[in-house]
């Protein structure tokens, strides 16, 4: 009898870090299945780029930070899932979609403080929850934080906040879904030359040498530092890895 080929549902998956996490895990043999909120082009892309691997792949729309519109995709992706890949369950949730917030404290309107719950906090918290009956025992789940939530850089309270908010969540989640066989775990990016956050850290030189300089390894951090990390912890080789926050950050900050 063949060996089930494991699914993984990546949100965020058309570009940056999501589109790294997305390959990665197509190169260790996982067929995925990736989100998109406005991207739809770009998610194609990685789908075709996964494909050419020889693995299986799906796009879904999907605004992370509009739980009503759940019920919908998750609908959809019960269709895809039997129609793409022969399946009723997937294996792996890597809850990586979201957005940067910058703002200091006293400058941070309540529309910006919802909008980054909605997507960071509320958005993880539902999703995860509705992806519980189609998620096999023995599966895995991966969140996303962030650097910030050990040292700080002003402007970026509230974002990190509620990545503190998921690094605890991540806990309770391991602790209630141990029984399933379930392990959940949370990867924190120190800085990363992507597009996010407006392409800072990889399009300004000044704030680009800065980091380099407090970060023990000596440069910025790569999407290609971070979607091996994210993909390993979905192998049999990290089975026995529960309730823990990996930093991949290249020692930022020490």
């Amino acid at each position: 009898m063949a060996t089930r080929t494991k699914i993984a549902l990546v949100t965020g998956g058309s570009r940056g870090l999501g589109k790294n996490m997305a390959l990665s895990l197509a190169q260790k043999g996982f067929d995925v299945i990736l989100t998109y909120h406005s991207k739809q082009e770009e998610a194609q892309t990685v789908v075709a780029q996964i494909e050419q691997m020889g693995r299986k792949a799906a796009t879904l729309q999907l605004n992370t930070g509009d739980v009503k519109s759940f019920d919908a995709f998750f609908s959809q992706l019960t269709g895809v899932l039997s129609a793409t890949f022969d399946s009723d369950h997937f294996d792996f949730l890597i809850n990586n979609a979201g957005i940067a917030g910058r703002s200091s404290i006293a400058e941070t309107t309540e529309s910006v403080f919802d909008e980054l719950t909605n997507i960071h906090l509320k958005g993880v918290f539902f999703l995860t929850q509705q992806s519980l009956p189609l998620l096999n025992d023995g599966g895995r789940i991966i969140n996303i934080s962030t650097g910030l939530t050990r040292f700080t850089t002003p402007g970026t309270a509230v974002y990190a906040s509620m990545k503190g908010a998921i690094e605890t969540l991540t806990m309770y989640l391991a602790k209630e879904l141990g029984s399933r066989g379930i392990a959940v775990n949370i990867v924190a990016p120190g800085a990363i030359e992507t597009d996010f956050g407006g392409g800072t850290v990889r399009d300004n030189p000044g704030i680009n040498k800065h980091i380099a300089e407090i970060t023990a390894l000596g440069r910025v951090g790569l999407p290609d530092d971070i979607g091996g990390v994210v993909a390993f912890l979905c192998t049999e080789d990290a089975r026995w890895i529960n309730a823990q926050r990996i930093e991949v950050s290249g020692g930022m900050n020490l």
